[in-house]
């Protein structure tokens, strides 16, 4: 199977490394929002990443413009009937993903791949609001995009080996990133590991044993991690790690999964991260560490 065009739904942080990292392979990427000043935002988010690149001689300007002229903007979901896969990457919310994923089932004919980059969700429950489950599955990228090369391919209860393999081919021959293989289970494998070393990280700073600067120094360079587990939250958005471990909590009735106070204080005050420029630590419009 083909894969020369790909419609990415959402353009935060996800959809913005997505969009940036297919069209670098060569891919047509047609780039969807809610409104046209979204859109140039989530563009020019993309166009930022790609100077830092430049400043770094990492690529050239020819490169950055041939990158950019792949990537489209679209506000409507009928324009994505020519794509040969899509991949759904707006915020955790299983009805606003099953709203997007019924919609997609009104443009997209059979054969294209539906995916959702979703980190925690049910993707038998989002296939059950298309007519062909078959063709749904998760392709959960890790943030961030273009440095990570590992995305975990998971199975619906309906969806279907060829698809699966389709999938797996793309993300390994293509994308050059090893996929693996994920029955569907709350959180799957990397969210329900991390979300947890997060939350305890956490319940450390909450009970005073270290300062958050020095909780992520002990994890960055005593076990090697590219960002300490509270930056890493800061990366991910405070809000969506409390809301994938309140979903893993209700589903596994286990006390581990229940986010610690202070992850939900913040979230009640604002402070989600680079999103918002604090977090655990500060940060620039660029999402630079301040």
């Amino acid at each position: 199977m083909q894969f020369k065009k790909i419609g990415v739904i959402g353009g935060g942080t996800m959809g913005q490394g997505i969009s940036e990292m297919l069209a670098s392979k060569g891919i047509d990427v047609l780039l969807v929002e809610q409104t046209p000043a979204k859109l140039d935002y989530a563009y020019e988010m993309i166009e930022t990443s790609l100077d830092k690149q430049l400043e770094k001689w990492a690529i050239t300007q020819a490169e950055k413009k041939l990158i950019l002229s792949r990537i489209h903007k679209v506000t409507h979901f009928g324009e994505l009937s020519a794509c040969d896969m899509v991949i759904e990457t707006i915020t955790e919310d299983l009805d606003a993903k099953k709203e997007v994923f019924k919609q997609l089932d009104q443009f997209c004919p059979s054969n294209i791949i539906l995916a959702s980059n979703t980190s925690t969700l049910s993707l038998t429950e989002l296939a059950s609001s298309t007519m062909y489950p078959e063709r749904v599955i998760g392709m959960h990228f890790i943030y961030p995009v273009s440095r990570i090369d590992l995305v975990e391919i998971i199975r619906g209860l309906k969806t279907s080996d060829e698809i699966f393999e389709h999938t797996k081919s793309f993300v390994e021959n293509f994308l050059e990133k090893k996929g693996i293989m994920v029955y569907e289970s709350p959180g799957f494998v990397t969210s329900r590991i991390i979300c947890l070393l997060i939350n305890e990280a956490a319940h450390v700073l909450q009970e005073g044993v270290a300062s958050a600067q020095d909780i992520d120094d002990a994890m960055r360079i005593g076990y090697n991690f590219q960002n300490g587990p509270l930056e890493m939250a800061d990366r991910f958005g405070l809000d969506s790690v409390v809301a994938a471990l309140e979903r893993m909590f209700r589903e596994f009735g286990e006390l581990k999964y229940r986010p610690s106070i202070v992850l939900k204080k913040m979230v009640r005050a604002g402070n989600l991260g680079v999103k918002t420029g604090e977090g655990f630590f500060k940060y620039d419009k660029d999402g630079d560490r301040v």
